[in-house]
């Protein structure tokens, strides 16, 4: 495995349990720290799927595709290099109990003490707007949940009983986590597909084991807020990084298996502005607009005057593509590949690890 390393070594080896079949994340967490995570790759073998690698990962399927265009999502083939994009710019929010990114399909849990935060993929709403934005709370904590179609479901679906009781057929799963907003719950799912794509009508569902740790850690009474934050921006050891991920309709593009379309997104300029503050001439805009048609949910450095990205990393973006998309994909990426990873000291490391 070839891995790039961001933070201290404690962050790396949290996010180093790649014989799992799944691991929640969780990184230590300094005050003001920006980021965290790791970028790694890793090679598939021949009885992977791409949703079977994205749980593996911790990671949610609408996402990770995007960071790996062009891979047949059944049958990705046996050594293929994927992206393993667990590098990420926190939600500009208050490091405050739960925080739902859903321009991010990604839930952040800040522990009592401020000293780590977790993060897992979630599903959400497949209509904008189907989930609330603000700031609510637990107000009740449900182990083996019953589950009452709301009205919404039951418009669609006036054939479900009035109640399903706790079992395989229930969707909420093993554990349940009751908002303040009435029918709102972050859940388990009898689904595990479902995690990080846009197919719930309010709710967030969460891969069996992340809720199971996320339930038994998290008190009733806790803050939950909600933000829509597709793209963030923020300066890590002197650079500026952009994260940009993929839109409702690119992430139902890519629930199809079609290719995505390359669209900017809207603020993009104002965030990156907004982040920049008084350096934003040393802004390269051409960079930024690129990360923005990429939307492959990577932080990418959009900052002038930098050496070339390791060129490994490079062809691992722009290689395996249709040759028109594979040229469209390398101007984007000759955008992005101003990193310079030479030195520690800057806070990435280009390491090698075994194979998986």
């Amino acid at each position: 495995m070839k891995k790039i390393v961001f933070g201290s070594l404690a962050s790396a080896a949290a996010a180093l349990a790649t014989a799992l079949p799944a691991r929640a994340l969780e990184f230590p967490l300094d005050k003001g720290q920006v980021a965290v995570g790791v970028i790694e790759t890793a090679r598939s073998s021949n009885d992977d799927t791409m949703l079977d690698l994205a749980r593996q990962f911790d990671d949610g399927y609408v996402d990770f595709m995007a960071a790996n265009p062009g891979v047949n999502p059944w049958h990705p083939g046996h050594g293929k290099t994927i992206a393993v994009p667990n590098f990420f710019i926190l939600p500009d929010a208050p490091r405050i109990g739960i925080v739902i990114n859903l321009g991010e399909r990604r839930i952040y849990y800040f522990p009592p003490g401020g000293k780590t935060v977790e993060t897992y993929p979630a599903g959400v709403g497949v209509q904008a707007g189907a989930t609330p934005l603000g700031v609510t709370r637990v107000v009740l904590k449900e182990d083996g949940p019953i589950w009452r179609p709301p009205p919404s479901i039951r418009a669609e679906r006036p054939e479900l009983p009035a109640a399903i009781y706790p079992g395989p057929d229930n969707p909420l799963g093993k554990y349940a986590l009751r908002l303040g907003w009435t029918n709102y719950l972050i859940h388990d799912t009898n689904k595990p597909d479902s995690v990080g794509r846009n197919v719930s009508h309010g709710c967030l569902h969460l891969y069996p084991e992340d809720i199971d740790r996320l339930f038994h850690e998290v008190p009733v009474g806790t803050v939950v807020r909600s933000v829509n934050q597709p793209v963030k921006a923020g300066w890590i050891d002197n650079r500026l990084y952009v994260e940009v991920h993929p839109s409702k309709e690119q992430a139902d593009e890519i629930d199809y298996n079609q290719p995505m379309t390359p669209a900017v997104p809207k603020q993009l300029v104002q965030i990156v502005a907004k982040a920049a503050g008084d350096r934003r001439g040393l802004v390269d805009w051409d960079a930024v607009r690129a990360a923005g048609l990429a939307a492959n949910g990577i932080p990418m450095p959009v900052k002038e005057g930098w050496q070339r990205f390791n060129r490994s990393f490079h062809h691992f973006f722009a290689s395996d593509l249709p040759r028109d998309q594979a040229r469209a994909r390398r101007e984007i990426v000759t955008k992005l590949a101003r990193m310079d990873v030479a030195g520690a000291r800057r806070g990435l490391v280009l390491r090698r690890m075994p194979h998986r």
